[in-house]
């Protein structure tokens, strides 16, 4: 099913991060990508601004897969990305940048949200656009955590 008119088509293009959801071979890892260079833009923000942008991209992209879940007909469809995004934002919340760093949050991400632990699993049965978002909010959060963790151990 595609979008009918140019509300849903954009509403569609965020949901999929920018069509990186129609990657046919790991579209959560493309998504996630596309939250990687996002950060790159927002990483230099001050705190509450980077806070500020978090909650938009999860407002919106509450509402984006939302609708996007209903023009495809499709319960959290793998082509809808924007809690990959999401997720990876919030991973790297107050992480300081090094490409280390970042690379080190895209693989724990991608491994929080694959794997799922308690109780992110759960979280994926909350209906509708925030049902798509939390469980990778939860995601972002684990790993932020283990990051945080790690990069204090590391300075010592």
């Amino acid at each position: 099913m595609t979008a009918k008119n140019t509300r849903d088509a954009i509403l569609l293009f965020i949901a999929q991060g920018a069509y990186s959801g129609y990657m046919p071979i790991a579209p959560g890892t493309a998504g996630t990508v596309v939250g990687v260079l996002l950060y790159l833009f927002l990483r230099d923000l001050d705190p509450v601004w980077y806070c500020a942008a978090c909650t938009a991209v999860f407002v919106t992209g509450s509402r984006a897969a939302d609708r996007a879940e209903a023009i495809l007909g499709q319960k959290d469809s793998p082509s809808i990305v924007i809690d990959e995004i999401a997720g990876f934002l919030i991973a790297m919340f107050l992480i300081p940048f090094t490409r280390g760093n970042v690379a080190a949050g895209f693989i724990l991400f991608r491994a929080f949200d694959i794997v799922k632990p308690w109780p992110l699993k759960r979280l994926e049965h909350i209906p509708g656009g925030p049902g798509v978002m939390m469980d990778d909010l939860g995601a972002g959060v684990y790993t932020n955590i283990v990051l945080q963790v790690a990069v204090r151990l590391l300075v010592r």
